[in-house]
């Protein structure tokens, strides 16, 4: 059982939904990183998703690009946010990591390559956004023989066949995206992300993360009550953002942000 299906497992068998935040690597600065994902772990992070910084994130819209830039603009690079995780384990062996990018980096790096050392430093899953399932048989089996979990995306427009083959390439949890659009882009619809969800798990077993339109307490708690986890992205980057050239304020503001969710999904346990 990989550290990711572990976690997920202890929280369902607890009743409770998992709070999985998402930054970019290296915003506001390579040297930040890992004690922003400490404060992440303190506000009651479950897993943590690390944005691996790309010059073109298609998916994502003007917060997560603009964060892409700043870390760039440190030279933030692919074996520099696998770094960061190795550098995290030092003091959390517990806290599940993914990185969460696209292909590029990781195929000019080799996938093999990438796969080793991603293993080594204590990652636990890799969602890369752009390898569709019909590509990924070369790629998703390095990860899973290593102990790492590929993980996979899944929108309001996925058809029931391409779900179940999503999910048979996919280990840990899928991850569905709310909204039609970029990271950021919309307002949740509650009702129709339960129908979806529901729906999605008549066809998989695998555990069903919703991100994309997760602003604040009220909506994480909503979407906990219709899934098994939140993703919550764009709002912390913002935060970030906002507090990037005062390290001290940025923590308490990320952590005043986050924590609260964990208390609106905890509040849902039986």
């Amino acid at each position: 059982m990989s550290r990711i299906e572990g976690v997920l497992k202890s929280l369902k068998d607890q009743g409770r939904k998992a709070l999985i935040p998402y930054i970019t690597a290296g915003d506001p600065h390579p040297d930040q990183t890992v004690e922003l994902m400490h404060t992440l772990v303190k506000a009651g992070a479950d897993i943590i998703e690390l944005g691996v910084p790309f010059s073109d994130p298609m998916a994502d819209g003007p917060v997560i690009q603009l964060a892409c830039e700043r870390a760039l603009k440190h030279g933030t690079s692919l074996r520099q946010v696998i770094g960061m995780v190795r550098e995290f384990r030092k003091t959390d062996s517990a806290t599940p990591v993914v990185l969460m990018g696209y292909l590029n980096p990781m195929e000019a790096m080799g996938y093999e390559a990438f796969a080793d050392a991603s293993a080594d430093a204590g990652i636990d899953g890799v969602l890369t956004v752009d390898l569709p399932p019909e590509e990924a048989d070369d790629v998703a089996p390095l990860f899973s023989q290593r102990g790492m979990d590929p993980i996979f995306l899944l929108a309001p427009t996925t058809t029931d066949s391409r779900i179940k083959a999503i999910s048979e390439h996919s280990s840990g949890y899928v991850y569905y995206v709310s909204i039609k659009g970029v990271t950021g882009s919309a307002t949740i619809n509650v009702e129709e992300v339960a129908a979806k969800v529901a729906h999605i798990h008549e066809l998989t077993a695998l555990p069903v993360g919703v991100g994309f339109g997760i602003r604040d307490a009220k909506t994480a708690g909503a979407i906990g009550k219709v899934s098994d986890g939140v993703i919550v992205g764009s709002v912390l980057v913002d935060t970030i953002a906002r507090h990037q050239s005062d390290p001290g304020a940025l923590n308490k503001a990320l952590y005043d942000l986050l924590y609260p969710m964990r208390e609106a999904l905890d509040s849902l346990a039986p």
